[in-house]
């Protein structure tokens, strides 16, 4: 497939990442120390797999007036898979960073709402989105996550100094008319809606992939039209953000939905997102079907806090070498099926920080330039 390079220009700058799947020299790797149940539930409890109302409404009667840290188990678990994680990224060749511990066990409040804990640094991902030489901070719709970019001021610090640029989106007031206090979950045949309104823009860096010029984006419990338009000002006519509309009711991230693997390669989700309906410019690309997953994400607190789709959640290091989850046999005999290197890697233990690969990075830097791929 032909591209039309745009920009073609040495750049020194340590921070420039136009796609998913150029070279990457730098990423920043989450930590789970100190991780915490996420104290609020207005978000979580509408983007839970289903069947779980029950338990949902046992805990959340419980975290009004109790603290909830991840069981130590968990993060043992889980840091074990985060060691193999980084150990492989160095040994392709890749810089890793990772954010600071923060006291995530500390009440917070602004004049309007108080909450009784936060959550952790596992998934920068959700938090951060590079788009070329600029790192923007996303205006999060989850007040537990309000103060979660402080885990990687030292870092953020650092490339600006370096040269890049650091854009923190309008911080949102959080207050009630945010959520609609009367949210049902959409019953099979209606029509997808979510628990925020459009009262101010929110958005998770998360329901974002780059493709160069063309950004693809969805609206979920934590992402809304203002953000996805603030977004588009933004970065101005250079790029295009394209918006596809999840066929899930849980949605909260792109990233199980959709992801592009190399230059004319996209990975969608069946069951999420209908392939007739994609961006006009994958027309000239191969449309790949993620294979149904292998294993069942692990449990917290007798709760599913993440979509068995997590197998998509894998990372590129370049246009043939991506990390998957090792327990995924069938992702990795379909990615060798349509010509890429899987590195298998143990992770499903950091399933229970709402996140895998994807989720646990952010690709600070990639060998590449500004270019166009429809």
């Amino acid at each position: 497939m032909q591209t039309n390079q745009l920009t073609v220009a040495a750049n020194t700058c340590p921070v420039s990442s136009y796609n998913e799947w150029d070279l990457l020299e730098e990423v920043i790797v989450g930590v789970v120390d100190g991780a915490m149940v996420p104290a609020w539930h207005t978000i979580y409890r509408a983007a839970l797999p289903p069947d779980q109302d029950d338990k949902m409404n046992e805990l959340t009667k419980l975290m009004q007036t109790q603290r909830f840290p991840y069981p130590k188990g968990h993060i043992a678990a889980a840091k074990k898979n985060l060691e193999e994680f980084v150990h492989i990224l160095e040994s392709e060749g890749v810089v890793v960073r990772r954010p600071e511990s923060v006291d995530y066990a500390a009440s917070f409040s602004t004049p309007s709402w108080k909450v009784l804990n936060g959550f952790c640094s596992a998934n920068p991902r959700d938090v951060f989105i590079v788009i070329g030489n600029d790192i923007i901070e996303a205006p999060m719709a989850d007040r537990t996550r309000y103060f979660e970019t402080w885990a990687y001021r030292t870092l953020l610090k650092e490339y600006f100094k370096g040269g890049a640029k650091w854009t923190s989106a309008p911080k949102p007031q959080l207050i009630d008319p945010l959520y609609d206090s009367n949210y049902q979950v959409p019953g099979p045949g209606e029509e997808i809606r979510f628990v925020i309104t459009e009262f101010e823009p929110t958005f998770d860096a998360a329901d974002f992939v780059r493709c160069g010029r063309d950004i693809v984006g969805q609206k979920s419990h934590v992402t809304n039209m203002a953000g996805i338009e603030w977004l588009q000002r933004h970065l101005g006519d250079e790029y295009r953000i394209h918006v596809v509309n999840s066929l899930s009711p849980q949605a909260l991230h792109i990233d199980t939905t959709l992801i592009p693997l190399a230059p004319g390669k996209v990975m969608i989700n069946p069951k999420n997102i209908d392939p007739t309906k994609l961006p006009a410019f994958f027309k000239s690309w191969d449309v790949l079907i993620a294979p149904q997953p292998n294993s069942v994400p692990r449990t917290l607190y007798g709760t599913e806090v993440i979509s068995q789709w997590v197998n998509m959640n894998v990372i590129s290091l370049d246009e043939e070498r991506v990390i998957v989850e090792k327990s995924q046999e069938s992702m990795i005999r379909a990615l060798k099926d349509w010509g890429f290197k899987p590195i298998p890697c143990t992770f499903d233990d950091y399933y229970p920080f709402l996140g895998s690969f994807h989720c646990a990075t952010l690709d600070v830097r990639r060998r590449g330039v500004l270019q166009s791929y429809s």
